[in-house]
């Protein structure tokens, strides 16, 4: 299938994004590159000189809210991407609401009861509705260890083990693999729904 023929089929296409993080805002860039016709983000959380090692953000964006300046960025990228940003902390109510229409919702938070609460709300309102999220990505190398792992409609990318610690800190080069491993899987699914 050629680039053109993909971003025609992927006009059509809604991804959802909870977190505009490392992971996220990653993924989202990815996803806009591609032609995804319309990507709902949501974060409550402003830029940090700290997510610069790792996030889809510049300097004179520290202080902003992260889903405003990933808006930007990716009209920057392609002004063509219609790009639905929400500022705020999600709770299941806004999950329902705001990622109902989504072909595909890509998990993105940072905190392990984020992870779950989201995990939680689609595999119960939207039963069968894909959902991508990132576990273990953590330090650098071993890029052997990452991996996607598939448990019905729920797909797992990372090593699933490593955690954050002062030892093993997040960096770019390990959340940016993550990040567009979860951007292909999206891909994978929707084109696989195309074909």
């Amino acid at each position: 299938m050629t680039l053109e023929r993909i971003k025609e089929k992927l006009k059509a296409k809604t991804v959802g994004i909870a977190g505009c993080g490392g992971l996220g805002s990653n993924a989202a860039v990815a996803l806009a590159r591609i032609g995804t016709g319309k990507i709902i983000i949501a974060d409550f959380d402003k830029i940090e000189p700290g997510n610069l090692n790792r996030q889809y953000y510049f300097y004179n964006q520290i202080g902003e809210p992260k889903a405003g300046a990933l808006k930007e960025n990716i009209a920057a990228i392609d002004p063509s991407i219609n790009v639905e940003a929400h500022t705020i902390k999600l709770e299941p109510e806004d999950i329902k609401r705001i990622y109902c229409c989504c072909d595909v919702i890509v998990e993105a938070f940072d905190k392990a009861e984020m992870k779950q609460m989201i995990i939680e709300t689609v595999l119960s309102e939207f039963p069968g509705k894909p959902v991508v999220c990132g576990v273990g990505m953590a330090g650098w190398g071993r890029n052997e260890l990452i991996k996607v792992e598939k448990y019905d409609s729920l797909y797992v990318v990372g090593d699933g083990v490593t955690e954050v610690s002062e030892e093993t800190p997040v960096l770019a080069p390990r959340v940016c693999t993550v990040s567009n491993m979860m951007a292909n899987v999206v891909l994978e699914i929707l084109i696989g729904e195309m074909e």
